[in-house]
């Protein structure tokens, strides 16, 4: 169980092949849902596998199937462009330029599979499985807008990514995740290709030009990665949470995921005994692809996101059951319209910054479900588990994926310690938790 820490092997850039490098767009523009991630951090998620085969014949081909892939991605291969513009403004655009993406090899041969897997709470070590740990989005100019890092551990490996997000949002992330997978396991070819046309609505200007000042690009100083909790739940405990709140509402409306979220929100303002009068805010990330007239492409590649907010007092959201969050964030999505997006977006363009909030005082969800994890298979089986890296974790974040076993889900919790701990001896909420860690 010794956890002594990860030594780099090597580190190097990785190129899509020159012959084969599909750069019909060398410049990309960023909308206002790219600019809106730039101060943050990249995304990061990871696989954990146990170990099939040698692995220097593992990395090798992992080098090999990477650089075919990125053959599908220029954005990936890219980086960030930015233009100086009068009054003070910038903008900023992808160049396709395949400089590469990173590419690192690393051991960490004192931690195993069940070190990962078994405890309740995110083990620190894995945080050094992912790359480009601190970088903001903004420094793609000079940072790799991909990063792989491959940890061969004692009994296993971990594939850990991180991606630019003013590049590309968690359904892009996985898109290409799954191809690059695919790839991996004999195909010369992806089955989905990415559509790279970046979506502006009629009537706005391009580029987005937009004020970047110095205190902007300032490294902010957090505190420590709070500490972060797995829950587990079934898809049969799942459907008794959506059953009993869409019974509560008197609706048929509420969907697994709001009835589960719902459940978890609960817990916390239980846990964290808030007043009863006191807001409650829950920050929900909303895909816009379905939702536009006419739909955006499946397979658009970049962020095609909102974010928007349920409001409820804390007492009402106890008395009021299951049922009354649960509804609440249903007709918050129901309510994200074409139009309603458009406003969005128009007012984004305008100050692309202006909604920026921290999670550090309600509860925000990131990542779906619905991301196709489990079908990662690089050649030597699909992965055991999925974890999420440092990047962007504030008390309050709620990271959302499917389980391993069809229609479950795992939940991973950032909150102080005591909350967490709270939370885990909390009989309605353990009562539909299945096993965590």
């Amino acid at each position: 169980m010794a956890m002594e820490g990860v030594r780099i092997i090597s580190s190097g850039m990785i190129q899509a092949p020159t012959q084969n490098n599909r750069d019909s767009t060398p410049k990309m523009d960023l909308t206002p849902w790219d600019i809106f991630f730039l101060p943050f951090e990249g995304i990061q998620k990871g696989l954990l596998f146990c170990k099939e085969e040698r692995a220097s014949s593992q990395i090798k081909h992992l080098k090999h199937s990477l650089s075919s892939t990125l053959a599908f991605f220029p954005p990936l291969t890219g980086r960030l462009a930015t233009v100086q513009h009068p009054i003070n403004t910038v903008s900023y655009h992808i160049v396709c330029d395949n400089v590469g993406a990173l590419f690192v090899h690393a051991v960490a041969h004192n931690t195993t599979v069940a070190d990962i897997l078994q405890p309740h709470y995110v083990p620190p070590i894995l945080r050094s499985f992912f790359p480009l740990n601190g970088v903001k989005n903004y420094q793609g100019t000079s940072q790799p807008l991909l990063a792989v890092q491959v940890t061969e551990l004692l009994d296993g490996t971990f594939i850990g990514c991180t991606v630019n997000h003013a590049v590309a949002d968690g359904k892009s992330f996985w898109h290409f995740m799954n191809s690059w997978a695919e790839i991996s396991r004999g195909s010369h070819k992806i089955s989905k290709l990415p559509s790279f046309e970046r979506f502006f609505f009629n009537g706005i200007n391009r580029p987005i030009r937009f004020p970047f000042a110095k205190k902007e690009q300032k490294e902010e100083k957090h505190s420590k990665t709070p500490p972060e909790r797995f829950f587990h739940f079934t898809k049969e405990k799942i459907a008794q949470l959506k059953s009993k709140a869409n019974a509560e509402a008197n609706t048929d409306k509420i969907s697994s995921l709001q009835a589960l979220l719902t459940h978890l929100w609960r817990s916390v303002i239980r846990c964290k005994g808030v007043d009863p009068q006191e807001e409650m805010i829950y920050l929900l990330i909303i895909g816009v692809r379905p939702r536009m007239v006419p739909p955006l492409a499946e397979d658009y590649f970049g962020n095609a996101m909102v974010c928007d907010f349920v409001r409820v007092k804390g007492g009402e959201l106890l008395l009021g059951g299951l049922g009354k969050g649960a509804l609440e964030m249903n007709k918050l999505i129901s309510l994200c319209t074409h139009e309603k997006i458009r406003n969005t977006y128009e007012c984004m363009a305008e100050n692309p910054w202006g909604g920026m909030v921290s999670s550090s005082k309600f509860l925000a969800t990131s990542s779906s479900p619905r991301f196709n994890v489990y079908g990662n298979d690089f050649g030597w089986g699909k992965p055991v588990a999925v974890r999420s890296g440092a990047a962007n974790k504030r008390n309050g974040k709620v990271t959302v994926f499917c389980g391993a076993e069809e229609g479950s889900i795992d939940i991973e919790l950032c909150l102080p310690y005591q909350i967490l701990e709270a939370i885990g001896t909390d009989p309605e909420f353990m009562e539909a938790e299945t096993i965590s860690g």
